[in-house]
C-alpha cells in the first residue's frame, strides 16, 4: 500500500475513532438512559469491539507504512494489549482505556495540528497559560474518573457537577467536599482522588513539566525561568535535577509520616487499614489538601499528641514550600559552601513562625474558656495549635469548627487568607506578600524610600506584585462571595467563611458545602481553581503584552486618605 493511500486510510479511521469516542463517553457515563430502552450490556459489548477494532487497524495502519513507525505504534500497542486485558476483569474498563487513548491523540491534534499548530505555539509563549491549561486537564480526567460507577459505592455515577467538585478540590489541594469521601467513594475512587492531591501538591513546576513532556515537547527557556521564579529555586541549577528534588523531598517527608501515623491508627484498626490510612493522610497532611477519610477529620484524636503533631509537622513543612525545605537541606547538610539561607527562607521561616504564634494565641485566649472549657490544658494548647497550623491552607480540623467563637472565626478567617508560602503545596496570598507589605509600612513610618532586610534591598516591582495580588484576591472573595449570597440560602458567616475558604485552599467549612445548589458548586470549584493558580497567574495568562512608545507623562499627585 503506498504511503499516500495508507494515510488517507488512516485519516478515515481516526475520524471514526473520534466519533466513536463521543459514543463511549455516552455508553460509560449515562448507564441509566440505556436501561430504560435496551439492554446495556449488549450495546456495551458491541461498543467495547468496535473500538478495539478501530484501535487494531490503525495500529496496523502505521506499522505497514513505508516510514518509521513512530513512538506513537508502541503506545498503541500497550494501550491495546492493557485493555484487551482488562476486558476480561471488566468490559468497562476496555472501553474507558480506548477511550483515554482516543482523548490523547484528539488533544494532539487539537493543539498541534488544527490551525496549522497556531494553538501550540501561543500555549508554548504563555507559561501562565500553559500552567492554567495543565491544571484544568487534571481536573476533568479526574472528574471523569469520578464519574464512573466502579468510583462510587453505590455502583451509580457520580453526578459531573460533583465529580467536579471533588476532583477540583484534590487537585488544588483544597478539601471542601460535597460528599463523605470515606463512605460515597470506594479504594477506586479514594486512589483517584490520592493521585489528584499527589499532582496538586508537586505543583506548579511538575504538572507544567510533565504537560510538556506528555505534549513531546521539549521546555523553553522561558517556561524554565518562570518555573525558577516560581519555585525559588537557583536558575544555575538544571530544571529537572530540580525537579527530582522536590519528588524525592516529597516521597521522603510523606514516608515519614506515614510510619508515624500507622502507629496511631494501628490502635483502632487492622493493620491494612492502619497502613492505608496511615499513607493517605500523610500526602494529605503534606500537600495541605485536608481531605480525610473521617467524616469527622481528626476531631475524635482531639487528645492524641502523636497525631496532632505528625499532622500539624507535615503541614507546615508542606506549608513553606520546595525551594525553603531544599535550601534547609542544603544548610544542614552541605560541606562545600558557606553556611547561608537565601533571602527567601528567612522571611518565609520567620512570617511562617510569627504567623502560626499569633493564630495559636488567638484561638487559645478565644476558646479557653468556652468550647475547649471541658479539656485539660495539653488538649486546649494542642487543639489551639493544630488549628492555626491547619487553618492557614490543611483544612483539617480537631475543633468543631461551628462551634468556634466569633473571635477564632476572625482568626482563622486571617489565617486562611495569608495562606502558605511561594511554591508550597498551599494557596492564599502567601506569606511572603503579607511580610512584604509589612515592611512596606514600617519602612514609610520610619521616613525610607526603600525597604531592606538582612542587608538586602527589595525591589519596588516585588512590592507592586505584592500589593496587586491582596487587592486581586480582596476582589475575587468580594465578587464570589456576593454571588454566592444571591445564590444560595444561608447565613452571611457562613458563605463568607467558605468563600475565603475556597480561594485560601483551605478546605474548612461550617457545615454548608453538601447543600450547596448546582451554581454554588460551580462557583466554589471555580474559586478553588483560582485560588490555586494564583491571581497574578490569571493576570500574565489573559493579559496582553504590546508594544508601547516610551512617552512620560507629567506628573500630578492627588490626595490619598
Amino acid at each position: 500500500m503506498s504511503a499516500k493511500r495508507s494515510q488517507k486510510f488512516l485519516t478515515i479511521v481516526e475520524i471514526l475513532a473520534y466519533l466513536l469516542a463521543g459514543w463511549s463517553f455516552f455508553v460509560l457515563f449515562f448507564e441509566g438512559v440505556f436501561h430504560e430502552f435496551s439492554h446495556y450490556p449488549q450495546i456495551e459489548i458491541i461498543t467495547a469491539l468496535a473500538n478495539l477494532s478501530l484501535a487494531i487497524f490503525a495500529t496496523i495502519l502505521k506499522l505497514i507504512a513505508p516510514k518509521k513507525p513512530s513512538d506513537s505504534v508502541w503506545f498503541d500497542l500497550s494501550m491495546i494489549v492493557f485493555g484487551f486485558l482488562m476486558m476480561f476483569y471488566q468490559i468497562k474498563y476496555l472501553i474507558f482505556i480506548l477511550l483515554i487513548r482516543q482523548s490523547y491523540y484528539f488533544l494532539q491534534y487539537m493543539l498541534f495540528r488544527l490551525f496549522e499548530g497556531k494553538l501550540s505555539r501561543a500555549i508554548s509563549r504563555s507559561p501562565s497559560l500553559s500552567l492554567m491549561l495543565s491544571f484544568a486537564l487534571v481536573i476533568v480526567l479526574g472528574a471523569v474518573l469520578l464519574m464512573m460507577p466502579t468510583a462510587s459505592v453505590s455502583g451509580q455515577n457520580t453526578s459531573f457537577i460533583d465529580s467536579l467538585f471533588t476532583a477540583t478540590s484534590a487537585t488544588c489541594v483544597t478539601g471542601l467536599s460535597v460528599v463523605d469521601i470515606g463512605s460515597h467513594f470506594t479504594l477506586f475512587g479514594q486512589i483517584v482522588i490520592l493521585i489528584l492531591i499527589q499532582i496538586g501538591a508537586l505543583g506548579i513546576m511538575t504538572i507544567s513539566t510533565a504537560f510538556a513532556l506528555i505534549l513531546g515537547r521539549r521546555l523553553n527557556l522561558r517556561l524554565e525561568n518562570v518555573m525558577h521564579n516560581v519555585v525559588g529555586g537557583n536558575e544555575r541549577i538544571d530544571i529537572f535535577r530540580l525537579l527530582k528534588s522536590i519528588v524525592l523531598v516529597t516521597i521522603t517527608i510523606e514516608a515519614f509520616g506515614a510510619i508515624l501515623l500507622y502507629f496511631v491508627f494501628s490502635r483502632r484498626m487492622s493493620p491494612p487499614a492502619a497502613m492505608y490510612n496511615s499513607i493517605f493522610h500523610s500526602i494529605s497532611a503534606f500537600s495541605n489538601a485536608g481531605i480525610s477519610l473521617f467524616a469527622d477529620s481528626f476531631r475524635t484524636y482531639i487528645n492524641d499528641p502523636l497525631l496532632n503533631v505528625t499532622i500539624i509537622t507535615l503541614i507546615t513543612l508542606g506549608g513553606i514550600g520546595f525551594a525553603v525545605l531544599i535550601d534547609l537541606f542544603r544548610y544542614f547538610t552541605s560541606r562545600d559552601k558557606p553556611r547561608k539561607l537565601s533571602l527567601h527562607s528567612k522571611i518565609v521561616l520567620i512570617t511562617t513562625a510569627s504567623i502560626i504564634v499569633l493564630g495559636f494565641l488567638g484561638i487559645f485566649i478565644a476558646e479557653h474558656g468556652k468550647s475547649l472549657i471541658a479539656h485539660p490544658l495539653k488538649t486546649r494548647v494542642l487543639a489551639s495549635l493544630f488549628q492555626s497550623i491547619s487553618s492557614r491552607t490543611a483544612g483539617f480540623n480537631t475543633m468543631d469548627i461551628k462551634q468556634l467563637s466569633p473571635a477564632s472565626t476572625f482568626v482563622i478567617y486571617l489565617l486562611m487568607f495569608i495562606g502558605a508560602s511561594p511554591g508550597s503545596t498551599g494557596g492564599g496570598v502567601k506569606t511572603t506578600t503579607v511580610a512584604l507589605l509589612i515592611l512596606w509600612v514600617v519602612a514609610m513610618f520610619r521616613g525610607k524610600k526603600e525597604v531592606s532586610l538582612f542587608n538586602r534591598r527589595i525591589p519596588l516591582s516585588n512590592i507592586r506584585e505584592a500589593t496587586i495580588l491582596v487587592t486581586l484576591a480582596s476582589a475575587m472573595i468580594f465578587v464570589f462571595g456576593y454571588a454566592l449570597m444571591l445564590t444560595q440560602d444561608f447565613s452571611f458567616d457562613d458563605i463568607l467563611f467558605e468563600t475565603v475558604s475556597a480561594f485560601g485552599t483551605v478546605g474548612l467549612s461550617r457545615g454548608i458545602t453538601p447543600d450547596l445548589s448546582s451554581a454554588g458548586k460551580l462557583l466554589i470549584t471555580l474559586l478553588m481553581y483560582l485560588g490555586r493558580i494564583g491571581p497574578l497567574t490569571l493576570v500574565y495568562a489573559l493579559g496582553t503584552r504590546k508594544h508601547q512608545a516610551h512617552i512620560v507623562f507629567a506628573e500630578e499627585k492627588i490626595p490619598i486618605g
